[in-house]
């Protein structure tokens, strides 16, 4: 009998102090807010980004703790491409978000960011936590650069204007190009003698072929009208209150919360900047 009551009394202490750390510990981390004129800003330099390169840019700005390793990755493998950077990236395990690891064929979109992780940051966090205000401030600048007639179709990407939206999409599915603008020029109604169609110019072509399906590409687009992102046929739904748990809807399998150590495999190489130019293929040799 004695013995019982002791096994009562240390259960009853095990609860009290169970409850008493409940009480003692901090409220969860509310979210950020976020004025239209600072998502507008935190936008600029991405929001005429074709579709589905920003709907990438977005999902992997919220595991922005992952970019600098992927950038040196992709620093150190700058010298593939195509379906030999795709196997490149299956052999390694790289322990990334599948949005992280789809940024990896663009040394020069996951470089900026790595540049800039401030920016980074706040952009996830924004993704986060008022994904519908983001979106608009992309529909907000593109509606800008529309109608000062910085944004048009050309050989690289389509303009398309829908009811609510501006879609931004590329010319063939398979073939992503990166443009490059100047945020204080092409939201602004341009000086009398200013050339507009020289505001927007486009880095090399980028070959996204099947190989790259486990990370999204081919099945990523933005349902504008629902405020949603849209990967493998599923609405992206991870937000500020479920970032610690969850489970992307990419059609490669989930990434294991401690992944084992990944093995390079792969001659490593001083990055260098690609050029930009008039959309010509960058030529790297492959060797694999």
């Amino acid at each position: 009998m004695r013995r019982f009551s002791a096994i009562l009394l240390m259960a009853g202490l095990g609860i009290v102090a169970s409850v008493e750390a409940l009480a003692q510990a901090p409220p969860p981390m509310p979210p950020p807010s976020f004025t239209m004129q600072q998502l507008e800003g935190l936008v600029a330099p991405i929001a005429l980004y074709p579709d589905p390169l920003l709907a990438q840019v977005l999902t992997a700005s919220t595991f922005s703790y992952q970019i600098p390793d992927a950038a040196g990755w992709s620093r150190a493998h700058s010298y593939i491409t195509g379906d030999a950077l795709a196997r490149a990236i299956a052999e390694d395990n790289l322990p990334w978000d599948p949005s992280v690891i789809a940024l990896l064929p663009f040394p020069s979109v996951i470089d900026r960011m790595a540049g800039d992780m401030a920016w980074t940051s706040q952009l996830g966090n924004a993704v986060l936590a008022d994904r519908a205000a983001v979106m608009d401030a992309v529909q907000d600048q593109r509606q800008k650069a529309l109608n000062y007639g910085y944004l048009k179709t050309g050989p690289q990407y389509r303009v398309v204007p829908t009811p609510g939206a501006i879609e931004i999409l590329p010319v063939n599915p398979g073939i992503i190009f990166v443009p490059y603008y100047d945020p204080m020029v092409v939201y602004y109604r341009p000086r009398p003698g200013f050339f507009i169609g020289g505001a927007i110019t486009f880095g090399p072509q980028i070959f996204i072929g099947a190989a790259f399906a486990p990370w999204g590409w081919g099945s990523i687009s933005f349902a504008w009208g629902a405020h949603n992102i849209i990967v493998n046929n599923r609405p992206w739904g991870r937000v500020w209150g479920n970032r610690e748990v969850y489970v992307h809807p990419y059609p490669g399998p989930p990434r294991p919360v401690r992944p084992a150590p990944r093995v390079e495999r792969h001659e490593m190489r001083e990055w260098r900047e690609p050029a930009r130019g008039g959309g010509r293929e960058e030529r790297r040799e492959e060797r694999h």
